[in-house]
């Protein structure tokens, strides 16, 4: 059996990759998304298990020494980390895995995992970047001019990855996500283990 793909997924606030994700799995429920573990307080609306495990600061500290971690993070005080067993698991056992991360976590999972295949979704247009990130036209030009320039720090590193996916039209973006999943199938980096194997056999 063939060993499944690791699928790391960026873009900035107002790319919509949440969205594509939604949509993703509905699609595609044999792909599997990789469940962060965190240290905060549940919220109002979130499920345990859904897209967060909740755990103890001191149970997150013990995956850290333990080196159970593919990256990590700390914000406003509390831990946000992904597991490295559930990951190299679902590989082992054949199913593709996708990994929703900042850009930052990207780069300290591809350190580790170097057979992991990247996706950095855009938005369509400055323009429209700034239109999403405005919401409801509650927020003040100032936080907007935040959350633009956080995005765009975001997106001068999105040649780090493998492949780029500029989410215009949902579908569209959602198939283009589907076709780099089918198609890594073929990569040299899904295939090395095939061709390591039949080596052996032959050296044998």
């Amino acid at each position: 059996m063939s060993k499944g793909g690791i699928f790391i997924i960026s873009g900035p606030s107002g790319s919509g990759k949440d969205t594509l994700l939604v949509e993703l799995f509905k699609k595609r429920p044999d792909i599997k998304f990789s469940i962060s573990s965190i240290t905060r307080k549940m919220r109002e609306g979130e499920k345990e298990g859904e897209k967060y495990n909740f755990i103890s600061r001191e149970k997150f500290e013990q995956m850290l020494e333990n080196d159970l971690l593919l990256e990590y993070n700390i914000y406003a005080g509390n831990y946000y980390g992904t597991p490295k067993l559930p990951v190299l698991e679902a590989s082992e056992n054949g199913v593709d895995m996708i990994i929703e991360v900042d850009v930052n976590g990207a780069a300290n999972i591809r350190k580790k995992l170097p057979q992991a295949i990247s996706i950095f979704i855009m938005p369509p247009s400055y323009k429209e970047l700034r239109r999403r990130l405005s919401g409801r036209g509650t927020e003040t030009e100032v936080v907007i001019d935040e959350r633009m320039h956080i995005a765009l720090s975001e997106i001068t590193r999105a040649t780090e990855y493998d492949y780029i996916v500029v989410n215009e039209d949902i579908n569209t973006a959602v198939s283009d996500i589907i076709s780099v999943i089918d198609h890594s199938r073929l990569n040299i980096k899904r295939q090395k283990q095939l061709i390591d194997e039949v080596l052996k056999n032959v050296e044998s």
